[in-house]
């Protein structure tokens, strides 16, 4: 049910619904693919947003996804891009790690609310022979292969360390073993990967988890229905 706010929003807009209202406009959330979705999914239904059945369809390549709310559409795409379809205005709302928000530092994206998914880790890892030796507060330069080349230098930076970048996409475990660099900066959830690659955690840079994220300048000039999105998922989270 909605709340008394909502409804009076939904009559505004000429809303008589116990569902999520439909404004004159479009509006377009961008979420990432992976296993973000699958507890996104509960927020989603909590708002009152049901996508078409093909978003749940892990073999459909649609990327773009009407729902029961008219007017309000899903774009699927890579985590690392959510921010950047926000940002230039192709997408109104988002659902974004916090880890991508630091890397990219977007001034167009506001970030109101932490949906409290997506819990992980940002950490420096090396080989487990290595590490035995390696004393992290005499470190001056380091070469670091990670898929957060501006995170991982900014961080570095403030020690005083300078740091050696290279970016790769995926498969980071893999570098160290290979003779690629000494270090990695990546994402650590259970820390399985890590020890199956004979990787441990030497320095731990930030807590991650999923973030709403909003275009500012439509949060500007479209802020009922903006304002409105962002309530609903406020609510949806304190329900949970």
């Amino acid at each position: 049910m909605l709340a008394d706010e909502d409804k009076a929003r939904a009559r505004k807009y000429h809303i008589v619904t116990n569902e999520a209202p439909a404004f004159d406009e479009q509006i377009i959330l961008a979420v990432p693919k992976g296993r973000i979705l699958k507890e996104l999914r509960p927020l989603l239904e909590r708002i009152g947003v049901r996508p078409s059945a093909s978003f749940d369809d892990e073999n459909s390549r649609d990327l773009r996804f009407a729902t029961n709310v008219p007017g309000f559409d899903i774009i699927r795409v890579r985590s690392f891009d959510v921010p950047t379809f926000v940002a230039f205005g192709a997408a109104h709302l988002g659902v974004a790690g916090s880890d991508v928000l630091m890397e990219f530092d977007y001034p167009e994206v506001y970030s109101p609310l932490d949906l409290g998914i997506g819990h992980c880790r940002i950490s420096v890892a090396e080989h487990v022979d290595f590490s035995k030796t390696d004393d992290p507060s005499r470190w001056s330069h380091v070469r670091v292969a990670t898929k957060y080349p501006e995170l991982t230098r900014k961080h570095f930076a403030e020690r005083g360390v300078q740091a050696e970048c290279i970016k790769l996409n995926g498969a980071m475990e893999l570098a160290p073993s290979l003779g690629l660099c000494d270090r990695i900066v990546d994402l650590v959830s259970s820390g399985a990967t890590l020890k199956a690659n004979d990787l441990v955690e030497i320095e731990h840079i930030a807590d991650v988890t999923s973030r709403l994220i909003v275009n500012r300048t439509a949060l500007k000039t479209r802020s009922e229905e903006i304002g409105y999105w962002v309530d609903r998922f406020r609510e949806a989270c304190g329900a949970a």
